[in-house]
């Protein structure tokens, strides 16, 4: 059964330059690796979590039990086993919390996977959006933080701001999240909701999704299996620690009317093949490179202007790639024995069900 609400005491945020009391926060894909984090550092500065997941996205039980078990630690967490999709279970549960803003961090992840299944994407990040927002409307509440990205800047010089015409996504993954950004500035403009739409870049750390770059190049060289590059590897990102994200979505709870912020690192992009060569250096080991075309999906280079998210949000970026890897390669290194410990009390109760939802995604597909 999840655990009872229990209402913490009210916290000072400081937050545009202004003070707002908001102690309850609802987040969507808490199970998952940015939401985890985010739910953990508010639960760390005293807020109340409800937090909502359908484990859809979950990479394997051992990873969501190590994005879990943290926040299972604090009487003021509650976890529930949900769909964004399922408009008359948000209501409810909106009415039943009443939180005081919802971060809204769930959603299908992945340009390439996306074209292997581009309604799964509309259908979680559109319309799953479009249902939240509504039971936003019915039930009264006022504050939504999603969580976009800058892979609708494809094709634009770098850097980019928020001010570009992000019109012609060039895969689902990015039309999906351009339609969910149209949906909440229609409920900004009809129902005078307050929306940060926030445009990540490249985010990395510790208990990431398998399926994200660096990941896949810490496992592979601490294994000694090769790794596969798409391109010749000069391709750059604005890799971006995941606690800088957490905190910039953090930031992003005060009012603001309805405005998109990127939260980048801000700094000179770095190639495929620097991160590969830091991570050499970082755990003594040689990689081995295989190379393949450039996939048609993907983009030359990511880099954030971030002088909006420092002049209003008065957030910036504070880990440097070489320590932001030292933590995530700790982590990775350390994992095994991690995740080697017993099931947590929540995770008992829906291993079960995870194993046979996992059990029917695998025989639909």
């Amino acid at each position: 059964m999840p655990y009872p609400l229990v209402k913490s005491v009210k916290v000072l945020l400081h937050v545009n330059t202004s003070y707002n009391f908001m102690s309850t926060y609802l987040i969507t894909g808490v199970a998952g690796f940015i939401g985890s984090r985010t739910a953990e550092i508010l639960l760390e500065e005293g807020h109340t979590v409800v937090g909502i997941d359908n484990m859809s996205g979950a990479p394997d039980l051992k990873m969501t039990q190590s994005r879990l078990s943290p926040l299972e630690q604090f009487p003021t967490f509650e976890f529930q086993f949900m769909d964004v999709e399922s408009e008359s279970g948000m209501q409810k549960l909106l009415a039943k919390c009443a939180p005081d803003a919802v971060l809204h961090l769930a959603g299908k992840a992945g340009v390439r996977s996306s074209m292997e299944t581009p309604q799964a994407y509309m259908a979680t990040n559109a319309m799953g959006t479009l249902n939240l927002l509504e039971a936003m409307r019915a039930t009264g509440l006022k504050k939504i933080v999603f969580a976009s990205t800058s892979s609708l800047y494809a094709g634009h010089p770098v850097p980019f701001d928020e001010n570009l015409p992000v019109n012609s996504p060039i895969s689902p993954y990015s039309a999906s999240k351009k339609a969910a950004e149209m949906m909440c500035h229609a409920y900004h403009h009809l129902y005078q909701m307050d929306v940060s739409i926030l445009r990540f870049f490249t985010v990395y750390g510790p208990k990431g999704r398998p399926d994200m770059a660096i990941y896949k190049f810490i496992k592979s060289i601490v294994e000694g299996t090769p790794i596969n590059l798409f391109g010749d590897g000069s391709q750059s990102r604005d890799f971006t620690f995941v606690d800088d994200i957490s905190r910039g979505i953090i930031a992003a709870v005060g009012n603001v009317g309805y405005e998109v912020f990127n939260l980048g690192a801000g700094r000179k992009p770095v190639s495929l093949l620097e991160v590969i060569h830091h991570i050499e250096m970082l755990t003594g080991k040689k990689a081995e490179l295989v190379f393949h075309p450039f996939h048609e999906a993907d983009m030359d280079v990511t880099w954030s202007n971030v002088a909006k998210s420092q002049r209003v949000l008065h957030w910036e970026a504070k880990y440097s790639l070489e320590e932001g890897l030292k933590r995530t390669i700790r982590w990775f290194e350390d994992s095994k024995s991690r995740f080697e410990s017993q099931l947590s009390p929540i995770q008992n109760v829906h291993h079960n069900l995870f194993k046979r939802l996992s059990i029917e995604r695998h025989a639909k597909s």
